[in-house]
Parts: structure tokens; sequence; C-alpha cells
């Protein structure tokens, strides 16, 4: 992690803070991030390895995957004031992000399995350049699943690979091929390709933008003729629908937990010299 941090600090620092070193502040301060919000908390670990590169002790006050009400005191900060003053955006920006990201997480899981005690939301790959894998564990502590992080994790056939291979079977034939011990998911649109990916051998079966109706069918099929594959389903599902297709699904995918969450209000106060 900290070859990341180091970069992310690249960015933000460039050649120098040059209002920080204005200010001539080498003294000792201490200073409190506090919560703005409601939030699942998540990112202070990241931040505190922000501060750490400019001398700054953070001693963290609540644990990461914690919920804190607003105005909640998470962290304290306690070092040379220029380190404090030009560590304290990207160490926010760490926490705001993630805690954004893991609070998403914790209302979605909790409104899904209000229907299916057992489902998984999982997040997907539509994260941001460079950030991941804490975007990825934010969602792990709110309480999702991160499902793969990278392409080499398993196999996932969509439409675009079934269409430029020729279709599902000979899509299926050629991953068994590659690899004997990843898993297989196939995404599938409709009935009819639902019974040819579980029939060809998919562990998994993404139901992708399927309509409720199309989805009850569909598992409905799969718990009788395919009972060991899992059924995930994706596409257009928001925390207004996601208890209406829990029941019939083992994970639901949610893009935005990553792609369309509100960062957390965080902030920084100086308790002075």
């Amino acid at each position: 992690m900290n070859r990341t941090i180091m970069d992310f600090i690249e960015e933000d620092v460039g050649y120098g803070d040059i209002t920080t070193e204005a200010m001539g502040c080498s003294h000792t301060v201490y200073g409190d991030i506090i919560a703005k919000e409601p939030c699942v908390v998540a990112g202070l670990k990241e931040a505190a390895c922000v501060f750490l590169q400019f001398d700054v002790k953070m001693e963290i006050l609540i644990k990461d995957g914690e919920r804190a009400s607003s105005e909640y005191v998470v962290a304290n900060v306690v070092g040379p004031a220029n380190g404090v003053l030009t560590a304290e955006r990207l160490a926010l920006n760490f926490i705001m992000q993630m805690s954004g990201i893991a609070t998403k997480t914790r209302r979605m899981v909790d409104i899904a399995r209000t229907s299916n005690p057992k489902v998984k939301v999982a997040a997907t790959r539509k994260t941001t350049p460079g950030f991941r894998k804490f975007q990825k564990r934010a969602v792990a502590l709110g309480g999702g699943d991160t499902h793969r992080i990278r392409l080499d994790d398993m196999f996932l056939v969509k439409d675009n690979h079934i269409a430029a291979v020729g279709g599902i079977s000979k899509a299926l034939e050629r991953v068994k091929e590659a690899h004997f011990s990843k898993k297989i998911e196939v995404e599938v649109t409709k009935q009819a390709e639902v019974e040819e990916a579980a029939l060809a051998g998919a562990h998994i079966l993404m139901l992708d933008n399927m309509g409720l109706d199309e989805v009850k069918q569909a598992s409905l099929w799969i718990k009788e003729h395919a009972p060991g594959v899992l059924i995930e389903v994706s596409g257009r599902i928001s925390e207004d629908n996601i208890a209406e297709y829990s029941p019939y699904a083992d994970v639901i995918s949610v893009g935005g937990l990553t792609h369309s969450f509100n960062s957390t209000d965080f902030s920084l106060v100086l308790k002075g010299p």
C-alpha cells in the first residue's frame, strides 16, 4: 500500500505545498477528524498511512467498518503543523470516499437481506483506475462482497465474448480448455441462454438486465434443473428494488456501489498552537 500512497502524495504535492511552506509552521499541533454525517467509517487505515509519511501520528478511535454518528470524532492527529496541513486533504479524501462506499454498501445489504438473509451484495469492476483496491476494501467493510478484483480471478464470459466467439457453448468450451481450477460465470439475458449456459457447465449465471418475472422464471428453472449453479442478478438494481430481486438470487451485483456513491463529509479541526 505504501507505494500507492506515495504515488498519490506525489500527485497531490508536486514540488511542494507552497502555501503551507509560506506559513513556516513546524510546531506540534493537535487535531480531530470528525464525521459530519452518520456513516459506516472506512479509510482510516489508509489515512493514517498518509499522515505517517509526514511524521504525523494518527490515533484511530473507531474501527473501519463500524457506524459513526454525526459529529463523532473518529481519530486524533498529532505532529508538526506543516505535515498535518499538507497531508490533510489526501487523508480526508480516503476517508470520505471509502466511507461513502461502505455506507451505501451497508444500506443495500441491509435492504436486500430483509427478503433473503443469505444473499450477498457484490461490487463490480466499475471502479476508478488506480483506486480499485481501496474501493473494493470499502465494499467489504460495508458488508458487501468484492466479487472479482482482477481479470485473472475467474472467468466471466460476457455478451461480447459470446459474440466474438460465436455462441455460449463455444465460449464455455474454450474457457474449460484454458484452465481447470477457475470458476466460470456466464452473462445471460434471456431464458434460452440461461438453459444453454447451465447445461454447458457454467458455475455461476449472471442474469443481466432481466425483469423481475424473467428472473423468477430463470431462478425456478435453475433450482430444478441445475441446482448447483449460483444465481447472480445484475443490472438496474437500486435501493428501491433490490429487496424484490433478493429472494431469487444468491448474489446481487451493483456497479453503483463504486461508481455512483456519495462521499461522506468529514473534517479535520485543529486545536490551535
